[in-house]
């Protein structure tokens, strides 16, 4: 299906912010775009800006800076398809799969944890986390903190806290993890009375 000429516009517009938060997500700079793409710093900026039209020529090499397919890097095309078409990956011995397709705002994941990766390697980032376990057991640090979340337990915590999750040495887990920007924490809400 071809997007509607609003649609188009919508992109477009879409489309600026969201290649600097794709590059800001990934703690480059224009001029380390410019090296990595050989995309002028110029023309980088006026994209961000809005004020230069995308070619395919300019959004290849950005979409392999950031690691991510076109789809995502222009937001869809609007096509009306309602299905998700999840790719599944293996990230340091995980099974993760991307449940949100977009490069701006929080992002969501399930990931599945092999009960031997047990072994700590504690990393920070800027932005905020929220995991919830699916299934089995989960060992988490944050800081000075080591416990070990159940089925149905949850944590959030800031990613500028050294941290790390994994296996527990007996147990694997299932977790659905929300990871967003800085001042973009998750929050549950609910308005119903209690059963």
């Amino acid at each position: 299906m071809t997007p509607t000429p609003a649609g188009t516009a919508r992109i477009l517009e879409e489309l600026g912010p969201r290649l600097r938060s794709a590059r800001e997500q990934r703690g480059l700079t224009l001029d380390a775009v410019a090296r990595k793409t050989g995309v002028s710093t110029s023309t980088l900026s006026r994209l961000e800006n809005g004020r230069r039209r995308p070619s395919l020529d300019l959004l290849l090499p950005l979409a392999l800076v950031y690691r991510v397919d076109l789809d995502t890097l222009v937001g869809g095309l609007g096509t009306g398809e309602p299905r998700i078409r999840m790719r599944p990956r293996v990230i340091r011995s995980r099974v993760v799969v991307p449940l949100t397709g977009r490069t701006a705002g929080a992002h969501t994941w399930k990931i599945i944890v092999r009960p031997d990766e047990c072994v700590p390697e504690l990393r920070t980032h800027p932005g905020r986390a929220w995991m919830y376990v699916l299934s089995g057991r989960l060992r988490l640090i944050v800081g000075e903190d080591d416990v070990v979340l159940e089925r149905g337990e949850c944590a959030e915590f800031d990613t500028t806290t050294p941290h790390w999750f994994g296996g527990d040495g007996a147990s694997g887990a299932e977790i659905i993890t929300v990871f967003g920007p800085l001042g973009a924490a998750p929050h549950l809400r609910y308005g119903g009375a209690p059963d």
